[in-house]
């Protein structure tokens, strides 16, 4: 049976994502790739440049509360591993924005609506080893 209702949340969800990425650009003159928001934020030489990055980061987490007392229940209902591979995974995920000059977000959201070739390789590349990870932690590993 089809969930019609997640489809349709997860149809929601991508046209705010994209409609919050064109703001950014047409308002900012910004792209908005998250890790590369984060480290402008953490490392940022000008005030108004770390401004409005806080301001943005601080609206992914208000706007996961948000949902979160619309719905009523959790954004994020049980993280399936535990906390050392987390930490392991995000580390390896945050190596792996500054090497690829860019997130899954900024690549896949922002730099393919601007026809970047490195953003069509880069998401390419997150999207094979996504189906091989899912494909080795389901079938070969058990699903871990």
């Amino acid at each position: 049976m089809v969930d019609t209702a997640a489809w349709m949340r997860g149809l929601a969800g991508g046209l705010m994502i994209g409609l919050a990425a064109l703001s950014l650009l047409l308002f900012n003159g910004r792209i908005a790739g998250v890790s590369g928001v984060l480290g402008g934020a953490l490392t940022g030489s000008m005030a108004g440049d770390r401004a409005w990055r806080w301001l943005f980061l601080v609206g992914l987490v208000v706007g996961a509360l948000v949902y979160t007392l619309v719905a009523g229940r959790p954004v994020i209902t049980a993280v399936p591993t535990s906390l050392g591979w987390t930490l392991i995974a995000g580390l390896l995920v945050g190596v792996g924005t500054r090497m690829g000059n860019g997130c899954t977000s900024g690549h896949g959201v922002c730099g393919l609506a601007r026809f970047s070739g490195r953003s069509l390789v880069g998401t390419a590349t997150f999207m094979l080893f996504g189906f091989v990870t899912v494909f080795v932690t389901r079938h070969l590993l058990g699903g871990l």
